[in-house]
């Protein structure tokens, strides 16, 4: 069972970091403070105050830059350099205390999960966005935050009730991509419609107005 629990810890913190890294760290680091968990001796770093202050700080930023509409598509965007191999590496770190064979495993499957949560997160964000009103966006980046907390929460105290959700959502995810990248592509393709209508009057090519000038000399 000791095993089952240190899996479910790892792909936890893989799993969460795609969605909300600085909430993920500032998580795991009060909760090691507080002594509701033990942590792995290699994640007992995020229990350092300097740590926990930079994800604090962090979590700070992003939980209203992620409430902006474009400006957390830009945010994921730039995140997409930071939480997967963070995801990879913390997921990697918890499972150290196995094997190296175990460690190596987390690296590969916590940055595949932290890829795909993060991509999921990512693109349905884009689609959100093309609502005029703030209120689904915010409603979107509070229910991210609330998985956040309740995903790590049910990894670490029913490791086995979690493999199964996340075995669920990796499902759901699998049959929601093809939407979501539908959908990104229609909006690519609306908004391409857009500029190719809206030519400025002014864009006369240099043919255009040798032409016009032969015209007049003619008459």
């Amino acid at each position: 069972m000791e095993t089952v629990s240190i899996i479910a810890a790892a792909m936890g913190v893989a799993w969460a970091s795609g969605i909300n890294l600085y909430a993920a760290l500032l998580m795991l680091g009060l909760m090691g403070v507080t002594g509701s968990i033990v942590l792995p001796p290699e994640l007992q770093i995020l229990q350092s105050p300097v740590v926990l202050i930079a994800a604090g700080i962090m979590y700070f930023v992003e939980f209203f830059a992620d409430k902006i509409p474009g400006v957390d598509t830009v945010w994921d965007a730039i995140h997409s350099f930071i939480r997967i191999p963070a995801g990879a590496i913390l997921a990697a770190a918890t499972l150290a205390q196995i094997s190296p064979e175990a460690e190596l495993m987390g690296l590969i499957l916590g940055g595949t999960l932290t890829a795909g949560t993060h991509f999921t997160k990512a693109g349905s964000r884009v689609l959100i966005n093309t609502s005029p009103e703030p209120v689904t966006n915010w409603t979107a980046s509070i229910g991210e935050d609330l998985m956040v907390v309740g995903g790590l929460w049910t990894a670490l105290n029913y490791p086995v009730l979690f493999i199964v959700l996340l075995i669920v959502f990796a499902g759901a995810v699998i049959w929601l991509a093809p939407k979501v990248w539908r959908g990104i592509k229609r909006l690519c393709s609306k908004i391409r419609s857009w500029f190719a209508k809206s030519k400025p009057v002014d864009a006369i090519t240099t043919e255009e107005l040798t032409s016009s000038a032969k015209r007049i000399d003619s008459n």
